[in-house]
């Protein structure tokens, strides 16, 4: 009998669609192409000056030079309690906090910390690539919610009730939203809250994009919007988005203290600690003010409007204002079965590669995210290529027939 050299569990996993997609524009533009790259939810700018300082300081401290705590280091921890109660008004120890290799692990130590078998998880589609793949690591059963560009892309009550069963646990929460920008109000925000708390649901909120929405939207945290939720929620956070460090991997989870001792556990295991350099980083963006992100804030919302603008201008694409984040979900269903330089696409990722081979542009396809019939476009690049981008997918899509 010949054994399978992968395992079905690791053989089930999708590769990210989003690293995907940026690899390969990478690769084009290696070969000489002059491909513009939606695709990777990457700020462009730079790690603030103060935060690469502290880094390099860390560096030269034999302290660091050695193990530290898996869960993190306990001045980092402390730090991540005291900003959670300064920006979302949610109030909580450092044992409550474990400290992660990026957002990521925290998402996949969420799920294989609190999932059994056959656990249900509610998932508002939508969604980011990386939660099917956790949850289905942990044996968990993912229960889709699809929401569209007809109530921008936000999820009703009595949707959320309509999916749960008696073997529901969790209700994945995110807001602002990867993919669509969507950014759910307190109203809201309380209402989901308040049906969570009533069914007995955890609740598994990812807050990584808090400090990034626009106009007159703001962030609500559900911990704090929704008291009687109590120890049932867990928080997933990190520093990528807020201060531009993507490569830095620190993110981390918050919840109540028997789930983290839980993930520190299976952490000591994985990885131990997070890089002490970069958790040294982490400490002086977390422990510093947030003009940093301020200044970012300010491009993004520029950026936001000029890709709606430009994206609505297209005959076939519909785009709802995203109100946080730094991505536009437009649909492009208007053009699915058109003919187009020679090909008659019939799903957005046949129509996304014509885009990448014919317009040299990369964006991301809604089935990556749970929802064909979309493209991701991320607008965290600069403003000059962003219109040209734009400017070369409408030029190419005029010509769908």
């Amino acid at each position: 009998m010949t054994r399978p050299r992968i395992s079905a569990r690791i053989s089930a996993i999708s590769e990210s669609a989003t690293l995907a997609v940026d690899a390969k524009a990478k690769a084009m533009k290696a070969a000489g192409r002059p491909v513009i790259g939606f695709g990777a939810g990457e700020p462009d700018f730079p790690t603030p000056d103060y935060i690469v300082e502290a880094a390099i300081e860390a560096a030269r401290n034999p302290r660091f030079h050695k193990y530290t705590p898996a869960g993190g280091l306990p001045e980092l921890k402390q730090a991540i309690a005291e900003k959670t109660a300064r920006d979302s008004g949610y109030t909580v120890d450092a044992a409550q906090v474990l400290v992660t290799n990026g957002g990521k692990q925290a998402v996949y130590e969420a799920f294989a910390t609190m999932l059994d078998p056959g656990d249900e998880v509610l998932v508002i589609a939508p969604y980011w690539t990386t939660y099917p793949e956790a949850i289905k690591l942990a044996g968990g059963v993912q229960v889709d919610v699809v929401t569209d560009e007809t109530t921008g892309y936000l999820a009703s009550v009595e949707q959320l009730e309509a999916a749960r069963t008696e073997r529901t646990k969790v209700l994945l929460f995110v807001s602002p939203s990867n993919p669509t920008g969507a950014v759910y109000s307190r109203g809201e925000v309380e209402a989901i809250g308040r049906w969570a708390a009533e069914h007995g649901l955890w609740v598994v909120t990812d807050e990584i994009y808090e400090h990034l929405v626009y106009g007159g939207a703001e962030f609500t945290s559900i911990a704090t919007a929704v008291p009687e939720l109590g120890d049932q929620v867990v928080i997933l956070n990190g520093v990528a988005k807020t201060y531009a460090m993507t490569g830095w991997r620190v993110g981390w989870m918050i919840g109540p203290k028997d789930v983290v001792k839980a993930a520190t556990n299976l952490q000591s295991h994985a990885t131990s600690n997070v890089s002490n350099v970069a958790q040294a980083a982490a400490l002086a963006a977390v422990s510093g003010d947030l003009s940093a992100v301020a200044t970012m804030r300010e491009a993004f919302d520029r950026r936001r409007q000029t890709i709606v603008r430009l994206l609505n201008e297209i005959p076939g694409v519909l785009c709802p204002e995203p109100l946080g984040a730094f991505y536009a979900y437009p649909s492009v269903k208007g053009l699915l079965g058109k003919e187009l330089r020679g090909r008659r696409p019939q799903t957005s990722v046949e129509l996304a590669e014509v885009v990448l081979e014919e317009a040299e542009v990369a964006v991301v396809p809604g089935e990556a995210f749970g929802t064909p019939g979309y493209f991701r476009l991320s607008y965290a690049l600069g403003d000059d290529d962003l219109v040209e981008g734009v400017s070369r997918l409408a030029k190419l899509l005029a010509e769908a027939m």
